[in-house]
C-alpha cells in the first residue's frame, strides 16, 4: 500500500515528510521519495529501498522549502529504483499516486503524440503529463486538475504541488482514501490519520470523486462535479487504535473500504498493464510442468482457494485439488511427483495451515505460499512466496486480506495458463485488463453501502440466511455466510446454487432471506431458475446481480442490489463486496462486537 503526505507548513517541511512516511513503513514499500518548492522551483529527493536511504540522501544533499509532499512506492510495472520512484515531476508540476490510472495508455500515446517525453512506464507520470499540457495551455492550477480528473478513469489517490506556488497544493481522491489535516497556518494531507498523527488533531475525509485546493489558511472541497462543498471536520483522539479508524466507526468498515486501494496495489506489484500481462517475482518453478496444484487453506482464504481452482482449471487446464488445511494434513494424501502445493494464510502463522505445508513439503512438493506478513512461519518454509499488499488487516472478520487475495490468485492462473500454452496473448490481455478495472468497479459497489444498510434492516431479524452461487460465485456465497455468521451470530449456510433442491429447499419459507449471487452469463439461467423455486415457497430472495440479470429475474426479489456488469472473470472480486457490507451492517444493527467477535482470534496459532 503505497503512502502519501503532503504539507504546507511555516518551517521547513522535509523532517515533518520523513517523519509522516515513516508511520506509512506499515504499508510496505520498496522506494521513497519527496519534493518541495524553493525559490518557486520544485526539488526531488527519491531513494530505492527502505527510508533510511533517503533520510543518508537528505544529509549529503539536503532540500529547503515550507511546502512539500512525500511518497512511499511499492514497485508496480517497472522496478524498484529512483527513476520509477515518487514523487514523478517536470519543471512546472510534482504529483505522488496512489491507485491505478486505468487508461493511463490511451493519455500516454495522446501525449507523446503532443511532443511529450516519458521517463518511466509507470501510469503516473500521465498526470504530470497532463496537469502540464493545461497549464501551458493557460489553465490555473485548480483548472489544470479539474480538467485532468475529468480524463483519468481508476482508482487514486493524488498529491500536487505547482512551481511558482509555495500557497498552494491540491489533492484528489476516488477510490483511495485520502484526508485532509487543519493546522494554524498549516495544513496537511495524507493516506491515512496516522500519517497526520502528530501534526493535528483536526481531521477531514474526502468523499468519493472530491478534490480539494489547500493553502495555509484552510481547505476548500470541490465534488466530482467542481462544486465547493463543506466536509465535516472532526477531532480525532489520536491514541491507541483509533488512530487506525479514520473516519470510520469499525476497522472492519474501514477495511472494506480500503479494498479499492489495497486491489490497486496489489495488481500493480504483479500486473503489467502496458504489456496487458503477468509478471511474477522470480519463482524458481516451471508453471508449464506441474501435474497438479494441491490448494490448502483455511477458513476464509480456503475460499480464495476454491475460487481459484475455477480459474485455473478452466483458464489454465491445471488440475486443482483444494482441501481444508485441518484436514488435508490427517488425511496422508498421495502426492504427485513434481507437484505444488499452493498455501493460503493472511497471517502465515496459521497452525494447521503450517502443519498441511510440512505435510506436502515431506512428500516432496515444490511450496508457494501466499501470504500478508512475508516475515511470517508460513513465508519462512515455503520455497517461494508471493504476498498481498492488503496491510494491516484488524478486523478479525477476513475483508481486504480475502480480496487481495483472489487478487494474486486471479494473476497466478494467467500466468499459469501462459506457461501451458492455454491463453493467447489477445486473451491474457483482455483478462488483464479486465483486472485492472477491478479497484473502479469495487469503488462503484461501495458506493451502494446506504441501500445495504438498509436490506440489513430486514436479515437482522432472522435466524437463518441461506447463500447461493454457481461457479465461482459458490465459493463467494459460502464466503459470504461465513462473514454473516462471524460477525452476526446469524445461522448461515451457503450452498451451489444447484444444490438447493437437494435439502436446503426445506429450510425456506418467508421468514429466511436467501442472497443470491448471480451475475449474468452462461450459468444465469440456471440460476434464475433457483431463484423462482425459491419465491415459489415463499423465500425472501437477495438478488445481487447487474442491470441484465435485475432485469431478468429480479422482479420478484425482495431487494436487490445492481452491480456493474464485468468480464465473469472478476466477478468474484466485485460480488464479495456487497456480502461483506451486509454481514457489516447486519452484525452494527444488533450491536455485536463487529471487530472481536465472540470466541474468534485474527490468527489461530492452535488446533
Amino acid at each position: 500500500m503505497c503512502g502519501i503526505i503532503g504539507i504546507i507548513g511555516n518551517a521547513p517541511v522535509a523532517p515533518l515528510l520523513i517523519d509522516g512516511l515513516k508511520r506509512l513503513e506499515y504499508r510496505g514499500y520498496d522506494s521513497a521519495g519527496i519534493a518541495t518548492l524553493m525559490n518557486g522551483s520544485i526539488d526531488r529527493r527519491r531513494a530505492e529501498g527502505k527510508l533510511v536511504n533517503l533520510a543518508e540522501l537528505l544529509e549529503r544533499e539536503p532540500v529547503e522549502g515550507t511546502i512539500g509532499i512525500g511518497h512511499t512506492r511499492w514497485a508496480t510495472h517497472g522496478r524498484p529504483s529512483e527513476t520509477n520512484a515518487h514523487p514523478h515531476a517536470n519543471e512546472r508540476v510534482a504529483v505522488v499516486h496512489n491507485g491505478i490510472i486505468e487508461n493511463f495508455k490511451e493519455l500516454r500515446s495522446e501525449l507523446q503524440a503532443a511532443g511529450h517525453s516519458f521517463e518511466t512506464e509507470t501510469d503516473t507520470e500521465v498526470v504530470v503529463h497532463l496537469v502540464r499540457e493545461y497549464l501551458e495551455n493557460q489553465r490555473s492550477p485548480q483548472e489544470a486538475v479539474a480538467a485532468t480528473l475529468k480524463r483519468l478513469e481508476g482508482a487514486f489517490a493524488l498529491a500536487i504541488v505547482f512551481a511558482g506556488r509555495h500557497d498552494l497544493m491540491i489533492g484528489a481522491r476516488r477510490g483511495s482514501p485520502l484526508a485532509v489535516g487543519y493546522g494554524d497556518g498549516e495544513m496537511f494531507l495524507g493516506s491515512d490519520a496516522m500519517a497526520l498523527a502528530p501534526l493535528t488533531d483536526q481531521i477531514s475525509y474526502l468523499e468519493e470523486g472530491d478534490w480539494v485546493e489547500l493553502t495555509k489558511d484552510g481547505a476548500q472541497v470541490h465534488d466530482a462535479e467542481d462544486r465547493p462543498v463543506a466536509r465535516e471536520v472532526k477531532q480525532t483522539a489520536f491514541s491507541g487504535a483509533m488512530i487506525g479508524k479514520g473516519e470510520y466507526r469499525h476497522f472492519m468498515q474501514k477495511e472494506i473500504f480500503e479494498q479499492p486501494a489495497v486491489i490497486g496495489d496489489t495488481l500493480h506489484s504483479i500486473l503489467d498493464p502496458l504489456r496487458g500481462s503477468v509478471q511474477l517475482p522470480e519463482l524458481d518453478i516451471d508453471f508449464s510442468a506441474i501435474p497438479r496444484i494441491t490448494i490448502s487453506a483455511c477458513g476464509t482464504a480456503s475460499f480464495a482457494g476454491l475460487v481459484a481452482k475455477y480459474w485455473f482449471e478452466q483458464i489454465a487446464r491445471q488440475p486443482v485439488e483444494v482441501d481444508i488445511a485441518s484436514e488435508f494434513r490427517y488425511r496422508e494424501a498421495p502426492m504427485p511427483e513434481g507437484g505444488l502445493g499452493l498455501f493460503i494464510s493472511q497471517s502465515g502463522e496459521t497452525i494447521d495451515t503450517l502443519e498441511a505445508l510440512r505435510y506436502a513439503k515431506r512428500s516432496g512438493q515444490t511450496i508457494l505460499s501466499l501470504v500478508n506478513v512475508p516475515e511470517s512461519a508460513i513465508a519462512r518454509e515455503s520455497d517461494a512466496v508471493l504476498q498481498t499488499l492488503a496491510g494491516p488487516e484488524i478486523g478479525v472478520a477476513s475483508t481486504k486480506a480475502f480480496t487481495t487475495q483472489l487478487t494474486v490468485l486471479a494473476c497466478l492462473a494467467l500466468a499459469t495458463a501462459r506457461a501451458k500454452g492455454s491463453i493467447d496473448a489477445a486473451r491474457e490481455a483482455a483478462l488483464s485488463e479486465a483486472l485492472l478495472e477491478v479497484p473502479a468497479r469495487v469503488a462503484e459497489v461501495l458506493n451502494h453501502d446506504t441501500a445495504i444498510r438498509m436490506i440489513a434492516a430486514d436479515v437482522m431479524e432472522a435466524r437463518d440466511v441461506l447463500y447461493l452461487g454457481r461457479g465461482t460465485l459458490y465459493p463467494i456465497a459460502l464466503e459470504g455466510a461465513l462473514k454473516l455468521k462471524e460477525i452476526s451470530y446469524i445461522h448461515a449456510e451457503g450452498y451451489a446454487a444447484g444444490e438447493m433442491k437437494h435439502g436446503p429447499i426445506a429450510l425456506i419459507d418467508e421468514d429466511v432471506p436467501i442472497v443470491v449471487c448471480a451475475p449474468a452469463g452462461p450459468l444465469f439461467e440456471k440460476t434464475a431458475a433457483n431463484v423462482q423455486e425459491v419465491i415459489a415457497r415463499g423465500g425472501k430472495v437477495i438478488l445481487i446481480s447487474d442491470a441484465e440479470g435485475i432485469a431478468r429475474a429480479g422482479d420478484q426479489a425482495a431487494h436487490v442490489v445492481e452491480l456493474p456488469a464485468v468480464d465473469p472473470f472478476v466477478a468474484p472480486l466485485l460480488y464479495t463486496v456487497p456480502v461483506q457490507l451486509l454481514a457489516y451492517h447486519t452484525a452494527v444493527l444488533k450491536g455485536t462486537d463487529v471487530d472481536q467477535p465472540r470466541n474468534l482470534a485474527k490468527a489461530v496459532t492452535v488446533e
